[in-house]
């Protein structure tokens, strides 16, 4: 029944800091067509099929303090990227932590500048039937 996901998204404190991380260190294309709602945000292909990232710049119920250290811990997003080591060494020039995954798989997860988790792999594939 379910075929896919059409986007996530995520609450910001500050539109700008974040569409530096997501569009400008992450290399997310930002998509212009995001509709005037009364708040700011920014929409980001994920995909050529249409999955995307909503950012929302609106109040956060969920506090950063307490949160696991490791992202998988922690709700997060996957992504599947091309190269996983050249992401890494883009984030370690960029000054931006992360931890590589505990299950000993190829993938690493790091936060956003609002503590959002996502984690970054090659391939997801391991475990499905």
């Amino acid at each position: 029944m379910i075929k896919s996901i059409a986007h996530a998204s995520f609450l910001v404190a500050d539109l700008e800091r974040s569409l530096l991380f997501y569009r400008d260190i992450l290399g997310i294309e930002q998509n212009m067509t995001r509709p005037n709602f009364p708040f700011d945000g920014a929409w980001l292909d994920l995909t050529e099929g249409g999955q995307q990232l909503h950012l929302m710049q609106l109040p956060n119920p969920d506090p950063k303090d307490g949160r696991p250290e490791h992202g998988g811990k922690d709700k997060h997003v996957a992504l599947v990227v091309d190269n996983l080591d050249a992401l890494a060494a883009k984030l370690e020039a960029e000054g931006i932590t992360f931890s590589r995954s505990k299950s000993g798989r190829a993938a690493f997860f790091c936060r956003d500048p609002d503590g959002n988790a996502l984690e970054f792999a090659e391939d997801f594939s391991i475990g499905k039937n």
